[in-house]
């Protein structure tokens, strides 16, 4: 209940204001659907393949278990479909740099013309120390590699934010006032950010 309530801060406070309520949205990853649930949407949709993700997501949320990694699965979900498709804490997890190209590839698909890749993700840059702290986390993606990746995919990058959130859970502000002051302060992220924000955009 009380992440449910740090993600309802983040999404009022920060994350709404890049998706339009009329957008139809992608969650890549959002297993727990912290971020599909709340976000205000025309259509929401969740990629995962955790069993239990259709248990946690609301009935307006359509939810694919599927393997974005595995072309043969590409089909199951339109192109040039989404106005929006959101990935938090996710490409650390990917084995190697081909793998992230290819969720990028991915997503460049699924997107239509026009549409935004909204990232948050560990910085190495910025948690080198901490990074390989945990056993899951292969890839180490700074806000510079990670541009660079989506410009070689044609993606245009629209906005960087270096240092954004706390590196994990652990390092972020313990509750909603905390975190809604914190998110209004964007000195503060220059001394706690670990983790950037990215947008990027697919070409009309």
């Amino acid at each position: 209940m009380a992440k449910r309530a740090l993600w309802q801060a983040l999404i009022r406070d920060f994350l709404q204001k890049y998706i339009p309520v009329d957008s139809i949205v992608l969650d890549i990853g959002g297993g727990y659907c912290e971020f599909i649930n709340q976000i205000s949407a025309a259509s929401k949709c969740l990629i995962d393949l955790n069993p239990d993700a259709q248990t946690f997501a609301n009935p307006d949320v359509s939810v694919f278990r599927l393997n974005i990694l595995d072309k043969g699965q590409y089909e199951r979900i339109p192109h040039h479909h989404f106005d929006r498709i959101f990935v938090s804490n996710f490409f650390e997890h990917l084995k190697d740099q081909d793998e992230l190209f290819e969720v990028l590839r991915f997503c460049y698909l699924k997107l239509k013309p026009g549409g935004s890749l909204l990232v948050i993700q560990p910085n190495y840059k910025y948690s080198y120390k901490e990074y390989y702290d945990f056993i899951d986390h292969y890839l180490p993606i700074t806000h510079l590699s990670l541009s660079e990746a989506l410009k070689a995919l044609n993606f245009k990058i629209d906005e960087v934010i270096p240092r954004f959130l706390p590196f994990s859970t652990k390092g972020r502000p313990a509750s909603v006032w905390m975190l809604r002051l914190y998110l209004k302060v964007p000195f503060l992220w220059n001394f706690f950010g670990g983790q950037m924000f990215l947008k990027a955009s697919k070409p009309k």
